[in-house]
């Protein structure tokens, strides 16, 4: 992969870092204001916390993003950024658009969702 190419993969990474961690600390901001005195019922209460907690499942799944993102801002300083962990052939540019922190080219993945799909 051209050094034109990287920096732009690069960009694209830390661009969304940036964008999750700005979010996560909107919800911490508005999240820690969050008091149950304030709701009129216990239905508003009960909608309230179930609201939060679906915003703290969110969020959880975002870090689980960032550490893909840190993963694959690695490999774009140690050289191994778009070539597939499985097969060690190149990434295809269109995957690495749609999904910039994959380790798998399309082949591989297509054979790795198939197992997963064999073991239920």
């Amino acid at each position: 992969m051209n050094q034109k190419d990287l920096k732009r993969y690069k960009k694209m990474l830390e661009d969304s870092k940036a964008s999750l961690l700005e979010s996560a600390k909107k919800t911490l901001v508005e999240e820690s204001s969050f008091d149950t005195d304030d709701l009129p019922d216990e239905i508003d209460q009960a909608a309230s916390e179930y609201t939060q907690s679906m915003v703290f499942r969110l969020r959880d799944r975002e870090k689980f993003l960032l550490q893909k993102i840190d993963g694959a801002l690695k490999r774009v300083e140690d050289g191994t950024f778009g070539v597939c962990e499985r097969c060690e052939e190149d990434i295809s540019p269109k995957r690495l658009d749609a999904r910039p922190v994959t380790t798998l080219c399309i082949r591989c993945k297509e054979e790795q969702e198939k197992k997963e799909k064999s073991y239920g």
